[in-house]
């Protein structure tokens, strides 16, 4: 049986070594997941320009809160790679660690001498994690990347709002995050790949295509049928009843009926039990097509109801219904709390600091939190002692503007 999620070094990928060079977003957050797991992480920095997202978002007394979960259980350690002696402590690094995740522009670590045949000449059994907008060739190859151009190059956001209303943007980093997923997969690939062959590999991660790859089988549909799935806002083209809905209280609630059964009770529950027996409402497409009928019965019976009163009812029926929560909401959530989703950890700089706990459970070896995001060089020191280098050569490279 699953246990609730502890605060422990111990991991299933303890003992593995990963460079963390990218920065926004995607490259950082898959070294993240990767350090959630027990991998000893060094995340690397230019001397004077710290990753941007020390600086993104809200931040409290001057320290900026995002960093604190992009960089937890993540070592710090300043270094010029564009420097001759950022690239030796670099190289250094590589020949004792097993993955390197980057996200540069194509060419920009091959002009540092830094490119996979220098990487791989210095350790042939590592993994090179290349994040990128648009992939390391091709004519968009050496285009500025974001999740943002990949919500929109992929066709997400052309599916994503109102029927009448313009293509609409997450206002978060959707396609970063799913990309980063997609990265710590793709390691951990290649990775179980070496274990075979014994030899390194490259990944080549383009941003825009693991957001294509979970928008559903649109090409299928576009190449069998000539079909292009247009903006339904909350509605789905599958099934119905599928929508937001007001409750008496001014609050809103999500219903889902994929499943015919749902279907049925949730018509049940509202008083509409006549629709059931319609030639149309055998397919979750015929109840699509029906969607205006249903709402109407759906959201007029929430719509007199409390959505705790709502919410029971549906329990009660067995109906898919859950409360569209904000932050507030989650952090009281007896779900989202039985699960640990969210925890609360000791940091130097805010006393105690909540944020999302690791990704899934393990039974046996779970991983966790070992702590907050750090500040900007705080480990050199220790990282580059660790490598032999004495204090007059430390020095050396501070004066030299590698470190």
């Amino acid at each position: 049986m699953t246990t609730p999620r502890q605060h422990t070094a111990d991991g299933p990928l303890t003992g593995l070594k990963v460079l963390d060079l990218a920065t926004l977003f995607a490259g950082p957050l898959c070294a993240t997941m990767l350090g959630d797991f027990g991998a000893e992480v060094v995340k690397i920095e230019h001397p004077r320009k710290p990753d941007p997202s020390r600086g993104h978002g809200p931040s409290k007394d001057g320290v900026g809160l995002w960093w604190k979960t992009l960089g937890r259980n993540k070592k710090n350690l300043t270094l010029d790679l564009s420097s001759p002696g950022g690239r030796e402590v670099l190289l250094r690094l590589v020949a004792e660690s097993d993955v390197v995740i980057e996200n540069f522009r194509p060419g920009t670590l091959e002009k540092w001498q830094l490119g996979w045949d220098e990487l791989s000449a210095a350790n042939p059994r590592l993994v090179l994690a290349r994040v990128t907008g648009f992939g390391q060739f091709g004519p968009y190859a050496r285009r500025p990347g974001f999740g943002t151009l990949a919500e929109a190059m992929s066709g997400f956001a052309a599916i994503t709002g109102q029927p009448d209303g313009p293509p609409t943007l997450p206002p978060f980093g959707l396609a970063d995050s799913i990309a980063a997923l997609a990265t710590s997969y793709a390691v951990m690939a290649a990775l179980r790949g070496r274990d075979t062959t014994g030899r390194g590999q490259v990944v080549d991660m383009a941003i825009i295509e693991p957001m294509l790859a979970i928008l559903g089988p649109q090409a299928t549909w576009y190449d069998q049928l000539g079909y292009v799935q247009p903006r339904t806002g909350n509605r789905s083209t599958n099934n119905a009843p599928r929508n937001t809905y007001r409750t008496s209280d001014d609050k809103w609630v999500a219903v889902s009926t994929s499943a015919q059964s749902i279907a049925e009770r949730v018509m049940r529950l509202v008083g509409r039990p006549e629709v059931i027996d319609e030639e149309w409402f055998a397919t979750g497409a015929g109840r699509a097509a029906h969607a205006d009928e249903l709402d109407a019965a759906v959201g007029g019976w929430i719509a007199a109801h409390t959505r705790d009163e709502v919410v029971t009812a549906f329990e009660k029926a067995e109906a898919a219904i859950a409360p569209i929560n904000d932050i507030r909401d989650v952090l009281d959530d007896e779900q989202y709390r039985a699960l640990e989703t969210v925890t609360e950890l000791p940091d130097p700089d805010l006393g105690t600091v909540k944020m999302q706990n690791v990704l899934f459970r393990l039974s046996e070896t779970p991983g966790g939190i070992r702590w907050t995001g750090r500040g900007h060089g705080a480990d050199t020191d220790e990282i580059l002692s660790g490598l032999g280098l004495s204090q007059a050569e430390v020095a050396a490279l501070r004066e030299a503007g590698a470190v």
